[in-house]
């Protein structure tokens, strides 16, 4: 059985094109490999509250020494770090706002970038600890930016799952959305005909 785990953060909802190219990949997987389980977490629907000074300070203390708030978020973390650990698959609904991912994603981040859990320190750097999964993640973006400098998503992505010891990554692009209607129907056309031969491999 394969465990996926589906991140959406479009602020959209539903609307939002990242959402949607995800989830056709997701629903087309479904069909071709079953026996599947799917964990969804819509980071636009629920957002993660943003991490503080308090929180941090609270995971490194015993569960009985934390106050209401670092129980609290200590329970959100490891509920989103059990989501990641336990997932085979992690696919990836990738807006672009402002050159960069959505609050709510880099708040996803933060939560599951943590010592001892997702990677460790050793005397040779930091080493992964979620060794063996596949992660597919769909970039929707209004202008063009593959290539270039202004495409800060694809290497901070990579860097965050590298991180973790996630290394098999896989980047599907949808760009040029708000270029027109033309270039919009341009780019979602292929971006679903590589998702279709993507979730049938």
């Amino acid at each position: 059985m394969t465990n996926i785990l589906h991140i959406k953060s479009s602020i959209l909802g539903d609307a939002g094109n990242s959402n949607q190219i995800s989830q056709k990949f997701v629903d087309q997987y479904l069909v071709t490999h079953g026996g599947s389980e799917l964990t969804v977490r819509d980071l636009g629907e629920n957002p993660i509250p943003h991490l503080t000074g308090e929180v941090i300070g609270g995971y490194g203390l015993a569960p009985e020494d934390r106050n209401e708030t670092q129980a609290e978020a200590a329970a959100l973390s490891e509920t989103l770090i059990n989501e990641l650990r336990t997932a085979d698959i992690i696919v990836m609904g990738l807006p672009m706002y402002n050159f960069g991912v959505s609050s709510s994603m880099k708040a996803w981040i933060d939560y599951v970038a943590r010592a001892g859990e997702t990677f460790t320190y050793t005397e040779n750097g930091p080493e992964g600890l979620l060794t063996g999964k596949k992660a597919y993640v769909f970039a929707a973006r209004g202008g063009k930016y593959v290539g270039t400098p202004t495409d800060t998503q694809t290497g901070f992505i990579q860097t965050i799952f590298g991180f973790f010891g996630i290394v098999d990554v896989e980047f599907v692009y949808a760009e040029g959305l708000a270029m027109g209607e033309d270039p919009k129907a341009e780019a979602l056309a292929t971006a679903e005909v590589k998702l279709i031969e993507l979730a049938a491999a």
